[in-house]
């Protein structure tokens, strides 16, 4: 064979190798090309994913803050209301301290047949106290 087929064909032999390289390298990008979409596709869906995290924070924190709120309004009713039975029972325990109230008591149980001794373990009184108070309605 004489050179210049010898060269033609070791031309053509490293045009059909560089060829197959390019070809690959091409290959090659594709690959990675849908590679690099398939990330920005994953990307974008993560950030889909935190933003409605976010949003779904949020509204747990305003609702939490809401709730908060509603708390601290009924504790308040609770302390207000407490005041106005801490009042009502003192204003209870003073009536029933008054001498006209016990003595509305213990007329009462005298006439429903009540012994002494009974209305003033029920009233607090003495017994002495309780028979005074029954001699001077019947006076």
């Amino acid at each position: 064979m004489n050179a210049p087929v010898l060269l033609l064909v070791l031309f053509t032999l490293v045009e059909v190798v560089l060829l197959g390289l390019v070809i690959s390298f091409f290959l090659r990008l594709k690959k990675s090309q849908a590679l690099v979409r398939q990330m920005q596709a994953n990307h974008e869906h993560l950030l889909k994913k935190l933003q409605f995290n976010a949003q779904l924070e949020q509204e747990i924190v305003d609702t939490f803050e809401r709730r908060q709120q509603e708390l601290l309004q009924l504790d308040q009713r609770l302390e207000d209301r407490r005041d106005e039975l801490a009042n009502l029972l003192k204003q209870a325990e003073e009536l029933t301290r008054s001498p006209q109230f016990l003595r509305q008591i213990i007329m009462a149980g005298h006439r429903e047949g009540r012994s002494p001794q009974q209305l003033a373990k029920a009233t607090g009184l003495t017994l002495e106290e309780v028979r005074l108070i029954i001699d001077q309605a019947q006076i």
